[in-house]
């Protein structure tokens, strides 16, 4: 097998490996759960003795940080590695690690803060985080984490005297430094031998895994004189255990967090009725949820910009959007971004055409289509949509999928349904057989959208619907050269251009629950953030 094609073989077996990332249970592909910590210090007290149990739904697999991309192995993971910066809900990027850099769209330079230290007591040096930096871009080491965390043309350099890092890229990489946020750092000497750590830790984080027991629980204890925290967090201020529980079942995680046997368990769907009336407290967090991305590709109907708006039009999205999360989900104001993310702005509001039936019709008239007794036909084909969705979202989202095809059908429209679960979806979006997909993407940062809504189609990339939208491919590339927040306006430029040609269509985005009792925490991404966790509520 040649380079080009080993290493499109890796990233294949990369997509299939994201599914199930996105949390909520949802089969979405994700780039990454976001690990950056949106706050320094929860409310309550620091209580230093104290142990803290978070109920995961399933069991983590390998804890190797250079290789999972499980959503529980990614919450984990952040308890013992630590980032070079991080970046709150607002999308300020602040210091971890690294105390200190500047960027451009193809460099960055690191200053890591002295006195930071693995778990055995080494130093964390630059020379470490260019040894994870070459390991991770070295494709013989087929990290899944190469083009997500590390740029795929990443070189980099440590000058140990000014205690800095310097990476550069061949291609540009215009968020070198907010990629950080998912990087967990792993002192050198790891990396010889990375599986190692699939059950064990030696890290620069606040804690260190003491006892794991796969399929039950993962016991973490603080390390002390940890105080390189985001927002000057320190070990004073952290319980001294916190416990990982295994509770696959819901309705079993609400009921031992009612009873205190956990204090913080992510939980949706029906259980969270009789946690908010018995006045749990709840963190949120937002992900897309319901989220259509037309298939463009020749031979399909989907690929005239006219049968996607008359098609959009047909639908009532809000009611899809308010059927899809049970009435509790917020409409969409991106196209994938999730928190932490530096860009935050709306590039979906006003940019979608609005639900007008008698619309779509003229616009499907104006493109040659006829109504009849059997609905739209041209050229003695009749309209028709299949449409993928995944089994694996419950009772809601099938609603939700269901009421689409009535209103569609009620339209004129012939609709069938294939369904995937997490272990088929990247090869049915792969295959094309289908022509509108329910699949959501999310990432933490706007570039790493492009692969999905530009260039190669499979199985040279990963451009599923075969989107050729100008405005977004011209938009995007400036964007690709200005560095950092700086280039914000640009990206929601580009993915405004996608919303307002219909090459996707962002509907609603659900509320991800992170419930707790006697504790007090803040949530990012990927789950309960170390730093913010407090004994007391």
């Amino acid at each position: 097998m040649s380079s080009r094609a080993d290493f499109g073989a890796r990233r294949a077996a990369h997509f299939r490996r994201l599914l199930g990332v996105t949390v909520a249970a949802s089969v979405g592909v994700s780039v990454a759960a976001c690990g950056g910590s949106s706050a320094g210090a929860g409310g309550g007290k620091a209580d230093g003795g104290a142990t803290i149990t978070i109920g995961i739904g399933s069991d983590p697999g390998t804890l190797s940080p250079t290789t999972a991309l499980a959503g529980t192995a990614v919450l984990m993971i952040g308890y013992a590695y630590d980032r070079l910066i991080h970046i709150s809900a607002d999308g300020k990027v602040t210091p971890g690690v690294a105390e200190k850099w500047t960027a451009t769209s193809t460099s960055a330079t690191f200053t890591i803060r002295a006195g930071v230290t693995c778990q055995d007591g080494t130093p964390l040096t630059a020379a470490d985080v260019a040894a994870e930096y070459n390991y991770i871009a070295d494709p013989k080491n087929a990290s899944p984490l190469l083009g997500v965390v590390v740029p795929a043309t990443a070189k980099a350099t440590a000058d140990a005297a000014a205690r800095t890092v310097s990476v550069t890229t061949q291609v540009p990489a215009p968020f070198i430094v907010e990629m950080t946020q998912l990087l967990p750092l792993v002192c050198q000497k790891n990396l010889a031998d990375p599986a190692a750590l699939a059950k064990t830790t030696n890290a620069s984080g606040p804690y260190q895994l003491t006892q794991a027991v796969p399929g039950d629980h993962y016991t973490y204890t603080k390390r002390a004189g940890y105080s390189w925290g985001p927002g000057g967090a320190t070990d004073a201020d952290m319980p001294a255990t916190v416990i990982f529980k295994v509770v696959a079942n819901p309705s079993t995680a609400a009921n031992m967090l009612l009873s205190g046997q956990v204090n913080i368990a992510e939980i949706n769907g029906p259980d969270t009725q009789r946690l908010d009336g018995a006045r749990v407290g709840k963190k949120s967090t937002l992900t897309p949820f319901g989220f259509l991305t037309f298939n463009e590709a020749a031979g399909h109907d989907t690929a005239d910009p006219a049968v996607r708006t008359a098609l959009v039009e047909a639908l009532d999205l809000k009611q899809i959007g308010s059927v899809a999360t049970g009435g509790t989900g917020k409409p969409s104001t991106s196209i994938g971004e999730v928190a932490p993310t530096p860009c935050t702005g709306d590039s979906v509001t006003g940019n979608l055409p609005a639900h007008d039936a008698a619309k779509a019709a003229a616009d499907l008239t104006a493109a040659g289509w006829t109504k009849g007794g059997g609905g739209w036909t041209k050229g003695g084909k009749q309209l028709t949509v299949t449409q993928l969705h995944s089994s694996q979202l419950g009772p809601d989202a099938a609603a939700s999928y269901e009421l689409a095809a009535k209103q569609w059908t009620d339209f004129g429209v012939k609709v069938q349904d294939k369904v995937v679960d997490a272990t088929t979806t990247v090869t049915t979006l792969s295959s094309g057989g289908y022509d509108v997909s329910w699949i959501p993407v999310s990432v933490p940062l706007p570039d790493q959208l492009t692969r999905f809504y530009d260039g190669p189609t499979p199985p040279n990339g990963t451009n599923f619907g075969a989107i050729a939208n100008p405005d977004y491919t011209a938009v995007s590339k400036q964007a690709m050269a200005v560095a950092g927040k700086d280039g914000c306006a640009l990206w929601q430029k580009a993915d405004a251009a996608l919303v307002k040609r219909v090459d996707v269509v962002p509907i609603v985005d659900s509320l991800i629950g992170w419930y707790g009792k006697g504790v007090s925490y803040d949530v990012d991404g990927a789950g309960p953030v170390p730093s913010s966790l407090r004994a007391g509520s």
